[in-house]
């Protein structure tokens, strides 16, 4: 990275990648800068591709996975990794799970060896089922049954897509969980966990040559899996808008939340709605924050992102309310700027400020060799095995022009095409 003046220069991030007989991508990236290495697998599987009848079962495996297996005792993953000098962790998406140690550049291959692992012979039994059913009904109960405005994402997403798995968030039906069959959890184990349906990305201090030798070593024996197709299910345009309210015992101030269908993160109209996310709502000299919580004082906080999945993505707007600000009063104030957004070109220096700050955002996502390995895995996974998008993000950003700023918010900001959720207090 240079800088130039306060503006932060990406450089080209440099790659090596093939495949293994068995379908397994691998990404190599070599940076000597500090002793350190990521090691990461993304597998193509999040929520999207459960059954209707056995929802969770992707960020269920997310932690089943680190219950043990063959060659390591059940309770001994972390431990291996602790006691090594190493973090480790996961997540799970709508569209895919994403299993990441960052070590010592000497412990290489002990990261590979942990992760061909839990690909090759994971420990799936009662008791490990039994233990994880409980973690995870706990984080439901933390992050979102318990949490203010925890379930905001999964109020809008059922109300937002029809026919799309979308319409269910990664955590699942604890019933689904409960009902589940052991036979059904290996099941899906051995569909969607196998290498042709993973990426392999490693960046850090590492030897190109002495890695792939040691990525064939781990990783060649393990058999490929079936081919997986991912869905492909089309949702009908919104007949018209959707209103409605959802009542929440642990939040004492109310919300409003206006969500748009937008396009998946392939998409180059998805580019331009993150952009204009950041007109409207990026810090405190944005558009929203300046006219709601500086000015007119209506507003505890107001906010407009792009939640970009695989498929489909939401656009969602919101606000708390301040000095007991009516929400349709909030409503009409976000509804003003977004009709000034369809209205009117940004001017050159607001366009400028987010092009600053999307490089600055691009430079700091690909500062550690955990985002980079990320962002590789990314850019084969979700751009059409285009590894390389992770170089051409930039590049598309600084091609999106203002003029497409103003048709996208034309296009895809209807309110004939929306959900706007009441979310208050419960009596």
């Amino acid at each position: 990275m240079v800088t130039t003046g306060t503006v932060a220069v990406a450089q080209k991030v440099q790659f090596t990648e093939y495949d293994l007989a068995n379908g397994l991508h691998v990404i190599l990236h070599q940076d000597k800068s500090a002793p350190v290495v990521a090691v990461s697998v993304m597998y193509h599987v999040g929520s999207k591709n459960e059954d209707t009848a056995r929802t969770g079962f992707a960020h269920f495996f997310e932690h089943l996975l680190f219950e043990g297996t063959d060659n390591i005792k059940r309770g001994e993953f972390d431990k291996i990794i602790s006691s090594n000098g190493g973090q480790a962790n996961a997540n799970t998406t709508q569209d895919r799970t994403f299993y990441h140690e960052l070590f010592p550049s000497n412990q290489l291959e002990l990261g590979l060896w942990l992760e061909s692992e839990r690909m090759l012979h994971p420990v799936i039994n009662e008791e490990g089922v039994r233990t994880q059913n409980e973690v995870v009904k706990e984080e439901k109960r933390q992050r979102l049954d318990n949490q203010p405005y925890g379930k905001f994402a999964d109020e809008i997403f059922q109300r937002l897509f029809a026919a799309h798995p979308y319409r269910w968030q990664p955590i699942g039906s604890m019933a689904h969980l409960d009902a589940a069959t052991l036979a059904e959890f290996k099941a899906f184990f051995k569909k969607f966990y196998a290498p042709n349906n993973a990426v392999l990305s490693i960046a850090g201090d590492i030897d190109i040559e002495k890695t792939k030798a040691l990525v064939k070593t781990y990783f060649e024996e393990i058999p490929k899996g079936p081919e997986v197709i991912q869905p492909n299910i089309t949702e009908q345009p919104l007949a018209h808008e959707i209103v409605d309210t959802v009542y929440d015992s642990n939040i004492q101030i109310p919300a409003v939340f206006a969500a748009y269908r937008i396009p998946g993160m392939k998409s180059r109209d998805s580019k331009v709605l993150e952009m204009m996310s950041a007109v409207l709502s990026g810090g405190s000299s944005s558009r929203l924050y300046k006219k709601m919580v500086d000015n007119k004082k209506n507003a505890l906080q107001v906010s407009a992102f792009n939640y970009g999945l695989e498929d489909y993505g939401a656009y969602i707007t919101l606000a708390l309310p301040n000095n007991n600000a009516s929400l349709d009063t909030l409503l009409a104030d976000i509804d003003a700027e977004v009709v000034a957004l369809q209205t009117n070109l940004i001017s050159e220096a607001d366009y400028q400020k987010i092009q600053n700050q999307f490089e600055n955002g691009y430079v700091d996502a690909n500062s550690k060799m955990l985002g980079v390995a990320e962002n590789l895995a990314n850019g084969y996974t979700f751009h059409n095995k285009n590894t390389n998008q992770i170089n051409q993000e930039l590049d598309e950003i600084r091609s999106i022009t203002r003029e497409e700023i103003r048709e996208a918010a034309k296009k895809y900001l209807v309110k004939n095409q929306r959900v706007v959720l009441y979310y208050l207090p419960a009596k």
